[in-house]
């Protein structure tokens, strides 16, 4: 059974109403054909800065995510209201001439196209960058594809649970005794959203310079494997195979997970000034001064016995009495924080990071944007739209479709 709206966690959230947010990319013009979380997420960046983003979405439902539920809000999915803010939503049906027609209307006045189908579906559309370019020699066009563009696995299908696999991430995540396991958000999803944005950023930038556009092709097994460039070139460098230690084996000695006398810790004693005011910290400074322990490469060598000796120590306290110790000696150490302890965060609900917007069916969550830019980081100007919701303005306003062309198109089933 769902809950009512009223009982739910965000609505002690503090609300935002509609601003003019981030203004830095005001004037690009985004086409976004993307769905799920990764393309959409991107998109949402470059949204929260300002451009503006028109969600092209197919007539029948719409974006995937838009199902990916329960829970839902008053008929929406949180994972979509999650990464479709500040955007405009538009229905077409590419499969018609009559919406491919409207589509390369809307790309004569935009800088970027987002597409995340490989490119034999781009080529069965009339949306590959070959055909494009010639027409829109300006167009950034941006490829999201779990295996990029080229190559034996072009064709393959992905989510970010299939990217993750690929990349090492998994067989790396976990105890030693246990199965592998997938980072707990979707990681590949968004990173290689990052990548979009990241890329269609620098190729606007060119742009400027060149006048021409760009054709983007982003792989979420790529964007994957190269979050996990330091253990790779680590192994790359040593032959010595890492294997799933529940975090244990880091790099830096010591950083890990520990007991307290009730609840977990973070500790990360990342170098060797720290290491020794740690010591001092916890009233027991002669392991900081011994000089078997000296450097980060000596303490991995004695790392189990001085896991030993810190994990005594820690049990003896409660955890908000270790984190305040240690946030007066400036060691780095933090909660195991649950969802709701995230969502009750009073610097982030000061910041405004977590709020609450009035969409059209009632007030959503939304975790925000989190970049300051001059002092403001609200960048909150449209909430997350409804299938279809703004077809006939963009159409009308930004390509000048008369309204018996916007109709007919309609009944022709391409809008």
């Amino acid at each position: 059974m769902q809950k009512k709206t009223g009982d739910l966690p965000f609505t002690g959230l503090p609300r935002i109403d509609d601003t003019k947010g981030h203004v830095l990319l005001e004037g690009m013009r985004v086409v976004d054909l993307s769905t799920s979380i990764a393309g959409p997420y991107g998109t949402q960046l470059l949204a929260d800065l300002g451009a503006t983003v028109i969600k092209v979405e197919k007539p029948d439902g719409g974006d995937d995510a838009r199902q990916w539920g329960p829970p839902f809000i008053d008929g929406e999915s949180p994972w979509f209201l999650s990464v479709n803010r500040n955007k405009h939503s538009v229905v077409l049906d590419l499969a018609a001439p009559e919406g491919l027609a409207v589509l390369e209307k809307l790309l004569e006045k935009a800088d970027v196209l987002v597409v995340n189908m490989n490119e034999r579906v781009q080529r069965k559309l009339g949306i590959d960058h070959a055909r494009l370019a010639p027409r829109f020699p300006r167009l950034i066009h941006a490829s999201l594809t779990g295996f990029g563009l080229r190559g034996k696995r072009a064709d393959l299908p992905c989510y970010d649970l299939i990217a993750e696999g690929y990349s090492g991430v998994m067989d790396l995540t976990g105890e030693a005794h246990d199965d592998p396991q997938k980072v707990g958000t979707p990681a590949a999803d968004m990173l290689a959203g990052q990548d979009v944005a990241m890329a269609v950023l620098a190729a606007y930038a060119a742009r400027e310079r060149t006048g021409r556009g760009a054709q983007i092709d982003v792989s979420m097994q790529a964007t994957m494997t190269r979050f996990m460039a330091p253990r790779l070139s680590s192994f790359l460098s040593s032959g010595e195979l890492p294997t799933r230690s529940g975090g244990k084996d880091s790099v830096i000695a010591i950083y890990q997970v520990f007991d307290t006398a009730d609840r977990q810790i973070s500790l990360g004693l990342g170098n060797d000034a720290i290491w020794r005011r740690f010591w001092v910290a916890v009233g027991v400074p002669e392991p900081g001064l011994d000089p078997r322990y000296a450097s980060n490469a000596d303490r991995r060598a004695h790392r189990q016995e001085i896991v030993e000796k810190i994990a005594g120590i820690l049990r003896a306290r409660t955890r908000d009495e270790w984190l305040a110790l240690f946030g007066e000696n400036r060691i780095p150490a933090g909660p195991i924080n649950r969802l709701d302890e995230v969502a009750a965060d009073d610097e982030l609900l000061r910041q405004g990071f977590l709020y609450q917007a009035q969409a059209a069916n009632g007030p959503i969550p939304q975790v925000g944007l989190g970049i300051a830019i001059d002092g403001r980081s609200a960048a909150h100007r449209k909430a997350p739209p409804k299938l279809g919701e703004d077809t006939e303005a963009i159409l009308s306003g930004m390509i000048d479709l008369a309204p018996d062309r916007i109709r007919k198109s309609e009944e022709a089933g391409a809008a």
